[in-house]
């Protein structure tokens, strides 16, 4: 069974697009400066729905994690337990990834990653794993 995948949007084909490339990029308010993620059409600090897209280091640490036991999609039937994080860029963005199973019995809070990316056929998942060295 192959994972579940996201559907790129208008909003969100610059994030697709830049991960295709293995770059990571977050939205930017071109009104108030502000960097976000998810993609989104109207800046949620000062409404505008200007933006363009900002390449970030793609380092960080984790905010939170929570290691899951029960699979809730066939995908997952073998892969149990995993471990989905909460990533708070070094730019102050947060993003939610599946960590690689390696990292699963090491992840903790506050513990420093950087991205990968994951090439799926159509879509290139940008995906955090605890920093290497």
């Amino acid at each position: 069974m192959t994972r579940p995948l996201p559907t790129p949007t208008q909003v969100s084909a610059g994030f697709w697009d830049a991960a295709r490339r293995h770059e990571l990029v977050v939205q930017r308010c071109d009104s108030c400066a502000r960097l976000r993620h998810y993609p989104q059409p109207m800046c949620p600090w000062c409404r505008s729905t200007a933006f363009s897209w900002q390449p970030v280091c793609g380092r960080g640490t984790v905010y939170t994690f929570t290691v899951t036991h029960h699979r809730f999609h066939p995908h997952w039937a073998d892969r149990t337990p995993f471990a989905v994080a909460t990533i708070e860029l070094d730019e102050g963005v947060r993003m939610v990834t599946e960590m690689p199973e390696g990292d699963v019995g090491n992840i903790s809070i506050g513990a420093p990653v950087e991205v990968f990316f994951e090439d799926l056929g159509e879509i290139t998942l940008p995906r955090f794993r605890l920093a290497r060295g």
